[in-house]
């Protein structure tokens, strides 16, 4: 039988409570906890490969997130990268693209998008979003 490590998170550097809103984007390094609400995206510095976000059942985040690792048990509306893994719990909630390189999902999580593993991920951005082409569908054919 392997020995699994299991993944440790940084201990929290910041932590945004739940009475909290931030309209605009942050940048982390570490560890960020949110059970507050974020209108803005949500990034971790570069070359941070620890660096994690954890979002309580309590946390939303309106905006894009890209980070090294994220432990999801809110709400996300907009797309989710990350370069390490993705958690996500019970109660996780995305509306959007979610571009991993390991993903544990539990039951009763919602994703309403794409699952893109990071190794297929260059593939799909250069392709458009629904809402990024005229009329919310796929780029018209050129018929030339």
């Amino acid at each position: 039988m392997k020995n699994k490590r299991r993944f440790r998170p940084p201990r929290f550097g910041t932590v945004i409570g739940s009475d909290t809103i931030i309209k605009g984007d942050v940048e982390f390094a570490g560890g960020l906890h949110l059970d507050g609400h974020i209108l803005g995206n949500v990034t971790s510095r570069d070359g941070d490969e620890s660096a994690t976000l954890t979002v309580s059942d309590t946390g939303q985040i309106e905006g894009d997130v890209v980070v090294a690792n994220i432990i999801l048990n809110g709400m996300v509306h907009g797309d989710v990268q990350a370069s390490g893994r993705v958690e996500l719990a019970e109660q996780a909630r995305v509306a959007g693209r979610v571009c991993y390189r390991l993903l544990e999902m539990a039951m009763g999580a919602e994703v309403n998008g794409e699952l893109v593993h990071a190794d297929d991920a260059l593939g799909h951005e250069a392709l458009p979003k629904a809402d990024e082409t005229e009329g919310g569908g796929p780029p018209p054919a050129n018929l030339d």
